[in-house]
């Protein structure tokens, strides 16, 4: 039977352990008829090996979002692998530990630049760094946490999230023309390697035990991994600028 991502040639970002919604967005992307290349900063070796529990072997390639030389050789390289790209998710985000875990007052600026370019900028320089291999259009799908609320201990990612929002959608308004969409899945909270960098995570989390209409569990990344590769596919090939939730549908109640 053939996959949705049948041909497709998929660069994924972000997968650091097997937790991660991008190593099961790549898993699904395999799985669904893809190939695919995967990117690490710091430690492309903690991704090579996380790579090796792929349904098939992937490629990994050093890139850090924040160095120009770096975005400048990437299409490049990836079309030395694969040729060309279909679709480019963005799983990428970090802040220093001073801008978060209640500290978002006396957070420095030097932080805040810190966390807005690598988990924000970073979707356009990711996007136009490979937009030379999307001569036939695309599909660019970042990871966003719902940034139209304050949440405890999240602090400075929380705006940084709003600005990749933003982002998102100025790329889809500028992009459009040459087919190329982008759009974000706006998850629930996993238990990642990035979100157990968050001080006081689990009170953040426990909102979901309380309020989500459809069971959510923490520890099963799958269900934004599927939203990831629909987005990829060509069954949203219309849909542009969009935040899709995948939260067990918590962003949909109030109190």
């Amino acid at each position: 039977m053939s996959g949705i991502l049948d041909g497709k040639r998929v660069l994924v970002t972000g997968v650091l352990m097997e937790s991660s919604i991008a190593f099961h967005a790549a898993k699904l992307a395999q799985e669904q008829g893809a190939e695919i290349i995967l990117t690490a900063f710091p430690r492309p070796t903690l991704t090579e090996r996380i790579a090796k529990k792929l349904p098939k072997p992937a490629k990994v390639i050093e890139l850090d979002v924040t160095n120009d030389q770096h975005l400048a050789g990437l299409a490049d390289t990836v079309r030395e692998e694969l040729g060309s790209l279909d679709g480019v998710v963005h799983s990428i985000g970090f802040a220093p530990q001073d801008a978060l875990g209640g500290n978002f007052l006396n957070t420095p600026f030097e932080s805040v630049a810190t966390a807005m370019h690598v988990s924000a900028y970073s979707l356009k320089s990711l996007t136009m760094a490979c937009l030379p291999l999307m001569a036939e259009g695309g599909s660019v799908v970042g990871l966003t946490f719902d940034a139209q609320f304050a949440w405890p201990q999240y602090d400075w990612m929380g705006p940084a999230k709003a600005a990749l929002e933003a982002t998102s959608r100025y790329i889809a308004r500028d992009l459009g023309k040459q087919n190329v969409r982008c759009n974000l899945i706006s998850a629930g909270p996993i238990g990642s390697m990035a979100a157990k960098s968050i001080p006081g995570f689990s009170e953040l989390a426990s909102v979901w035990n309380h309020r989500s209409p459809l069971e959510w569990d923490m520890a099963d990344p799958e269900p934004a991994g599927r939203g990831v590769v629909a987005l990829l596919s060509d069954w949203f090939p219309k849909t542009t600028g969009e935040i899709i939730h995948v939260d067990g549908g918590l962003h949909a109640i109030g109190a």
